[in-house]
């Protein structure tokens, strides 16, 4: 890990390795999430297992807390093409992933409420809370919207370096797939970690002059030149 004091190396590490560590950690959440885990009717679940939907609420939390720096990682490689739509893609995607990771919240008072009351009316006090319009149009719609940003930007991300086209695909298609348990979960988390550890890893093997765009970008896929004819592309 590159010292504190060295900007290039500490800021590309730090972002290549949440890109990595955040499809672990969300994986990790929805197996210990009980409702996600059991099925089913999920009315009373999280007032049985509030040891388990702790653990899962705060893991969910990072999972989303370890994308903004990765978020802004690709927001930085992006240069000379696509610029303007990888901040607003950028922008978008910060915004609804903080607000996901306040919506993780929700968790531990449904966990409450169903312990203090009779299950099911505490599991419809926190249906009616998250309903109010300003959970909805604060908070849910603008999660779901910064996802759809997440998928723009890893888009813009591989338009301006022409590589990792999949990547973004990859990552919205695991990341809406991997509640669904147990297969959904293995093959979502898969693809959430190949999409994004791809990016990220990336980011880990290039050099600080490339992070700093000093040098050119080499895509994944660049055939070497050979002989004395220089490569164009």
């Amino acid at each position: 890990m590159p010292a504190l004091s060295d900007p290039r190396g500490f800021r590309r590490t730090a972002a290549g390795l949440c890109l990595v560590a955040a499809p672990v950690v969300y994986v990790a959440a929805l197996v210990v999430d009980p409702a996600i885990r059991q099925g089913g009717d999920p009315v009373g679940i999280y007032g049985r297992y509030p040891e388990q939907v702790t653990v899962s609420a705060a893991l969910l939390h990072w999972s989303w807390v370890l994308l903004i720096p990765g978020i802004i990682g690709m927001i930085h490689l992006i240069r000379r093409r696509g610029v303007v739509l990888g901040h607003l893609a950028g922008g978008l995607a910060l915004l609804g992933v903080v607000n996901f990771s306040a919506l993780m919240l929700g968790d531990f008072f449904y966990s409450r409420l169903e312990r203090a009351m009779e299950p099911a009316r505490g599991a419809a006090l926190g249906d009616e809370a998250l309903a109010d319009p300003g959970a909805v149009f604060g908070f849910q719609i603008p999660g779901f919207a910064g996802l759809l940003g997440l998928f723009l930007l890893g888009l813009v991300l591989a338009y301006a370096r022409r590589e990792l086209w999949w990547a973004p695909f990859a990552m919205l298609l695991g990341i809406f797939g991997a509640p669904v348990y147990p297969i959904g979960t293995v093959v979502g988390g898969l693809l959430y970690l190949a999409g994004s550890g791809a990016i990220g890893l990336r980011m880990l093997r290039m050099s600080d002059a490339e992070w700093a765009g000093e040098e050119p970008a080499q895509p994944v896929s660049a055939v070497p030149a050979s002989g004395n004819r220089a490569a164009t592309r």
